[in-house]
């Protein structure tokens, strides 16, 4: 599960940005916060909205850049432990409109949490070689952090659990050291880490080859799941069937007695993209993985995408801790019913072509002894803070107040 994840000087991004899974103290859905004993809680849900060209997609890709940089060396020579991994390479980028900026690292922090242990990865990207790179654990009861290894070029610092190995510390400067053992070596926390990172989950709906990417099974109780969710949509697919000689998908329907089938490819666009999704959705809420989605609204009914945001919410589906990251326009969906205020993200770009961003929490919080905490005041902080941007200021409607 993801904790908290910060990054700096990647793309439209120039300053340090962080952002946090880890929920605030606030009244509202608190039975579908993702709890451990002793453990901070966790959001299983976050919304990215803001105009194009805010810095969306970069908040998104940022993550995925540092998942795909660690996942991609292990999973080239075939050294991967989980058996899907649905994830795509995400150069990394410094700031260009800043002279200082293209020429420093990129620098990216995640905390996430496995079973009873938390921990932090940081890697810093200079030219695609990694410049430093470190890996700490700490029990989630407890209180001292332990250090797996520390990387400055040239040298790594190796802690307890792998200085009492021989291990190498020799490794290539373009690959991350975390990926250079997870092939070489069979070490328990080493192989915890990487399968984590293996099982998060990167779709961008903004290509529309991810919709021809189906993943569908013809074992029986994944199918069974798979339709009933269908149904539950007011999607009325009874069974599926997957013809080899033509390589078509077909969907089949009952209508009175008889039985119709109809090719994957006359589907609606909208139905096309749930048949594509649906099946990682439910992969994620089965193995409590983390899903990163661009544009999950797109070509989806407001009824729908607030259906998939249910899934995450719902703790007799959501057993295990899986999250949703998703950027969003849908403002139809952007409801105090829908979301609590540290689940919704604003991103949007300052006068100096940088993206910033900001949770409706931080935003209610900042100003309230100056203007009273109503709809108003959210159109009123967000003229001020991103322009008189008719999008973005009547964005809240007052659902929040």
């Amino acid at each position: 599960m993801l904790c908290q994840f910060s990054f700096e000087n990647f793309k439209s991004y120039k300053g340090e940005t962080t952002l946090d899974f880890q929920a605030a103290v606030l009244p509202e859905f608190k039975e579908t916060l993702i709890q451990e004993k002793n453990a901070t809680d966790l959001l299983p849900v976050s919304v990215v909205y803001g105009p194009n060209g805010g810095g969306k997609t970069n908040l998104l890709q940022a993550l995925s850049c540092v998942i795909s940089t660690v996942v991609k060396p292990v999973n080239e020579l075939q050294k991967n432990r989980q058996t899907f991994i649905l994830q795509q390479n995400i150069e990394a980028t410094p700031f260009l409109f800043d002279e200082v900026s293209r020429n420093e690292p990129i620098e990216f922090r995640m905390f996430f949490r496995i079973k009873t242990n938390e921990y932090c990865y940081y890697i810093a990207l200079k030219d695609n070689e990694v410049i430093s790179e470190s890996l700490y654990r700490k029990a989630v009861t407890g209180k001292k952090t332990a250090l797996i290894f520390e990387r400055e070029t040239p040298n790594i610092k190796l802690g307890y659990t792998l200085n009492k190995k021989s291990i190498n510390t020799s490794v290539n400067p373009k690959m991350p050291y975390l990926s250079f053992l997870a092939i070489n070596y069979d070490i328990p926390v080493i192989s915890e880490v990487i399968r984590w990172f293996e099982s998060c989950i990167i779709r961008s709906y903004a290509n529309p080859m991810v919709e021809h990417q189906i993943m569908l099974t013809e074992n029986t109780p994944y199918k069974e799941q798979f339709i009933h969710t269908l149904n539950d949509m007011d999607i009325d697919i009874m069974d599926y069937r997957y013809d080899e000689n033509t390589h078509q998908l077909f969907m089949k329907r009952n209508l009175g007695c008889h039985e119709y089938e109809l090719p994957f490819s006359e589907e609606s666009d909208g139905t096309r993209k749930l048949i594509a999704a649906l099946p990682v959705i439910l992969l994620a809420l089965r193995e409590g993985r983390i899903m990163i989605i661009d544009e999950l609204d797109a070509k989806l009914h407001p009824k729908l995408l607030r259906y998939v945001i249910s899934l995450f919410k719902n703790k007799e589906i959501n057993k295990f801790g899986a999250q949703l990251l998703f950027t969003s326009h849908d403002m139809y969906t952007l409801k105090n019913t829908v979301f609590r205020r540290d689940e919704i993200w604003f991103a949007a770009e300052n006068s100096d072509h940088e993206s910033e961003i900001y949770s409706l929490h931080e935003i209610r919080g900042e100003d309230s002894a100056r203007i009273k905490n109503t709809a108003a005041y959210d159109k009123q902080y967000l003229e001020g803070r991103y322009g008189a941007d008719p999008y973005l200021s009547n964005m809240l409607g007052g659902d929040f107040s």
